[in-house]
């Protein structure tokens, strides 16, 4: 199957998309927002249909204090059944927190680069592997589910090509048992023919542990890669309310793929997301406010395809005198 036959067999296939703005896009942002009003967001995403929710990651709150309210936001969101409520948890402090505060899946990061993982955990890859062994430990005693969170998985802005991505990938699923892995692209150097080999590669190793993409839109190949992954296999992706969010290591490029933009797009190529999409429209559209600027979101300006206009004021004029003519 190649990409093109994918568009005319969409229909009925499920597509899960997984919201990363709460964690990923909020601890980008300069300004502090009320814990009152992420926990309000949370909750208006939750009402959408979203399978997943990166609610808030408990990092120390001096190195993101953008989060630092994490552990009353987890605890105090409106869970939905069949919601899973996941959260970034960076260390053994910070499985505690997390346990604490009743989080239903660890999302446990490092980077397939050397360069990237010292420049950005100031840890080498064995060290982050070796102390995120621990923070699967805990969360299995808790009965926490796992996710790894591999970066650059497609690329880094220091090495350039990355190797040994499914090497990594051996070492947590079937040394730790992880439940699942997301291959990342973090500062958006994916291109489609390059994500679809590595997402077959992927399902044909491991087809029963749980796959995600998470592709950044720096480069304007989103969507693109998103539809290459699709074709190859995946059915489960991150993706940011209004495109917010983004990496240091690619200053001043556009945010992960934006959350209403893929569900429109899918939606019109026949693919099930289960995602009520107005309502998702209509939680981006609180985020300028929330945020204090314009955010990527596409779709909020222009509106969805079929968002009408109204004709001209003085259309039947112009009509009659076209007919007129005739």
């Amino acid at each position: 199957m190649n990409m093109m036959s994918t568009l005319w067999q969409g229909a009925g296939r499920r597509i899960h998309l997984q919201e990363v703005g709460t964690r990923d896009g909020l601890q980008a942002e300069a300004a502090f927002v009320p814990t009152e009003d992420k926990i309000a967001l949370v909750n208006a995403l939750s009402r959408t249909g979203l399978a997943k929710i990166e609610v808030t990651s408990f990092v120390s709150p001096k190195a993101i204090p953008a989060l630092r309210d994490g552990e009353q936001v987890m605890r105090e969101i409106e869970r939905r059944p069949g919601v899973v409520y996941s959260a970034l948890v960076p260390n053994t402090r910070g499985a505690e927190r997390a346990i604490d505060a009743r989080t239903d899946e660890f999302n446990l990061v490092m980077s397939a680069s050397e360069s990237h993982n010292l420049s950005n955990l100031r840890m080498t890859r064995a060290q982050s592997f070796a102390a995120l062994s621990e923070v699967n430990a805990l969360a299995r005693q808790a009965g926490a589910a796992v996710n790894v969170s591999l970066s650059c998985a497609f690329g880094c802005p220091m090495e350039g090509e990355v190797t040994g991505v499914l090497d990594w990938c051996a070492r947590y699923v079937e040394e730790l048992g992880v439940r699942g892995v997301t291959l990342c692209d973090t500062t958006g150097m994916a291109f489609p023919t390059q994500v679809a080999a590595l997402t077959a590669a992927f399902r044909a190793r491991w087809p029963q542990t749980e796959l995600t993409l998470h592709f950044h839109n720096t480069r304007g190949l989103g969507l693109a890669n998103v539809l290459a992954a699709i074709d190859a296999g995946a059915d489960r992706f991150d993706a940011s309310l209004g495109g917010i969010g983004g990496c240091p290591y690619a200053p001043g490029a556009s945010g992960n793929v934006c959350t209403e933009e893929i569900v429109h797009a899918l939606d019109l190529m026949g693919y099930d997301t289960g995602i009520e999409l107005p309502l998702l429209i209509d939680a981006a559209g609180h985020l300028p406010v929330l945020l204090g600027h314009d955010v990527p979101s596409q779709l909020l300006k222009a509106g969805r395809r079929l968002d009408l206009h109204p004709l001209p004021a003085d259309f039947e004029a112009i009509r009659e005198r076209a007919m007129a003519r005739t």
